[in-house]
């Protein structure tokens, strides 16, 4: 069982480059195609005009949707070209009836590779992220030392804590979608609702389906300044990437490192209970992490 669901709050940070080596795999795991909503029977002349605003509609909301994303990208680094993060500070860990603080250390690279390394009283917690000839891979580590797989369906959404990464892989020339839902209130500001997946023309109807479903992303830029207010995704079981389990990861306390918009305060949210709550002391990027930080082995 993945550990979400045994709470040893590892972050299951994923990536973009992650998905392109597997989803060929999944083909044989799906049974039967998904069927489409039912839709009325119109007349070709009505359906003719139907489809023809609708697919306006959608090219307005899509475009509408890139740009705002753009502008967020702008807002969080501008033109600096980020190569690696590292974020360091304190770690509030809420598991049932734990509830323990200590410290945490994350590093990410540009090109994906991660690791978030924790210590509380119960013991030290690590998971790591990377990429390999086969695709991406992932371990976590709980108090015992002993390493555990990360599901491969679990490797595949975007999502990350540190958003100038996360924002920065919704590139349309890996064919993501990213469509503007509307303007709402989140957490008591005003806010853009992006959606963001990723579209996969070379699998079959049912795989394509599943593939678009599991790296969906909810994205939440404040309307005023344009900085993520929080990203929305789902995890599944190790053994069930069908049954959705809502995380969210929640921005704050946005301060300037060197020009790079850096959110200090990162809360996790599991089914809507809070599971992780990190307040950074310090942040720095491009110091030149090496690729060998994350090994997985």
């Amino acid at each position: 069982m993945s550990p979400f669901f045994r709470a040893s709050l590892p972050l299951f940070i994923s990536f973009l480059f992650c998905v392109s080596a597997w989803p060929h795999q999944l083909t044989a795991k799906i049974d039967q195609p998904i069927a489409a909503p039912a839709r009325p029977n119109l007349g070709p002349k009505h359906r003719t005009a139907a489809n023809s605003a609708r697919r306006g509609q959608t090219a307005t909301t899509q475009n509408q949707g890139s740009t705002l994303l753009q502008q967020s990208l702008a807002a969080l680094s501008g033109s600096a070209v980020i190569s690696d993060v590292t974020l360091s500070g304190s770690a509030r860990r809420i598991a049932g009836s734990d509830d323990e603080s200590g410290t945490a250390i994350y590093k990410a690279l540009s090109n994906g590779a991660a690791r978030f390394d924790s210590s509380y009283p119960s013991g030290a917690r690590t998971e790591v992220r990377t990429a390999t000839s086969n695709g991406c891979v992932g371990i976590w580590s709980g108090p015992d030392g002993l390493s555990h797989s990360v599901a491969s369906h679990n490797l595949v959404n975007r999502s990350d804590i540190f958003p100038a990464f996360t924002l920065g892989g919704y590139n349309p020339t890996q064919n993501f979608v990213i469509t503007l839902i509307g303007q709402e209130t989140k957490s008591g500001r005003s806010v853009y609702h992006l959606s963001a997946s990723q579209q996969f023309s070379q699998l079959t109807s049912a795989a394509a389906v599943l593939m678009q479903h599991l790296t969906r992303t909810e994205i939440f830029l404040d309307a005023s300044t344009s900085l993520p207010v929080a990203v929305d995704f789902d995890i599944h079981p190790d053994n069930d990437m069908g049954l959705d389990i809502p995380i969210e990861i929640a921005f704050s306390d946005y301060r300037p490192v060197n020009g790079v918009q850096v959110p200090f305060h990162v809360q996790k949210y599991l089914n809507n209970s809070l599971i992780l709550d990190l307040q950074f002391q310090s942040a720095s990027w491009n110091t030149g992490l090496a690729s060998s930080l994350f090994t997985v082995q």
